[in-house]
């Protein structure tokens, strides 16, 4: 695979198409020094992007939250994404939108006076866990936490929330994972680096009530599905002990789809046949 700034192609850059090698920033881009950026990851399924709108509403929502606004209409980022898709010749794909506070007059904390810049690419992304949706993921222990909504804008997806994903995601692969499940900063089970989490016990589904970390798209997707199945779900605060008991695990986003999950540090957990039907009903949903 090549690097990603080495690429054929097109980029959607602040209104216009531009070759995928030219699309760059200044070394003084605010979002690089600051983490003044919010972000969308979104898959494309039979030429369509799954819950698209959603996502860009989303992506002018978490701008809001960390106080600037993006100068695309939700229907303006619509498009764009439609014309990134149509040059990249992908029917299945994954599309990123980004959004972020450029180089401008202001080069501390403060940078109102800078301009709001946006891009969309699409390339194509296998499946985010390899071979995990067969066998089920492992999963290291997190030593970071997830924050308390007092001290970051949580529900805000914003690149500045993921630098402890980042060092939490390094810290497990060094050790043979595909990944680390977080605890908040009360303790309760929260998330992974970049997916939401769900359990089963007794036929019942357990997921993390998400009052501190980002309420997942594909989170929101699959809690109807088992709603409509009848499945009883809990969102709920889970505490670690808890983990013992329940007897199927997955996770779910955008990139990860929906993934089993067979190992959580020194708990085990099958890969069940409600795990099995969600993933595959999903992947029946967003190709529909």
């Amino acid at each position: 695979m090549s690097r990603y700034d080495d690429r054929d192609g097109q980029i959607w850059m602040d209104g216009k198409m531009i070759e995928w090698r030219d699309a760059n920033v200044h070394i003084l881009t605010h979002a690089m020094h600051y983490a003044s950026s919010v972000f969308e990851g979104e898959r494309a399924y039979n030429g369509k992007i799954f819950k698209s709108r959603e996502h860009s509403e989303r992506l002018r929502r978490s701008a809001q939250m960390i106080d600037f606004e993006i100068p695309y209409t939700v229907d303006e980022i619509e498009a764009a994404k439609a014309e990134v898709l149509a040059a990249s010749g992908l029917k299945d794909a994954y599309v990123r939108a980004v959004a972020w506070r450029g180089a401008g007059e202001d080069m501390g904390v403060a940078s109102a006076r800078n301009p709001v810049r946006m891009a969309i690419a699409a390339w194509e992304w296998g499946a985010y866990y390899g071979d995990a949706k067969m066998k089920g993921a492992k999963l290291d222990i997190s030593k970071w936490k997830r924050p308390s909504p007092e001290t970051i804008p949580s529900h805000a997806k914003a690149a500045g929330l993921y630098m402890i994903c980042t060092m939490s995601k390094h810290a497990a692969e060094a050790k043979g994972c595909s990944d680390a499940m977080m605890f908040d900063y009360r303790g309760y089970v929260a998330e992974a680096t970049g997916a939401n989490i769900f359990f089963v016990k007794d036929g019942e589904v357990h997921t993390p009530d998400p009052d501190c970390f980002l309420n997942g798209i594909t989170r929101q997707t699959v809690i109807g599905m088992l709603k409509e199945r009848q499945v009883k779900v809990h969102e709920r605060h889970i505490m670690p002990e808890e983990l013992e008991g329940f007897e199927q695990c997955w996770l779910t986003g955008t990139a990860a789809e929906v993934t089993p999950v067979g190992q959580i540090g020194d708990y085990n957990f099958e890969v069940g046949a409600l795990t099995r039907e969600i993933a595959q009903s999903y992947e029946k949903l967003v190709r529909d």
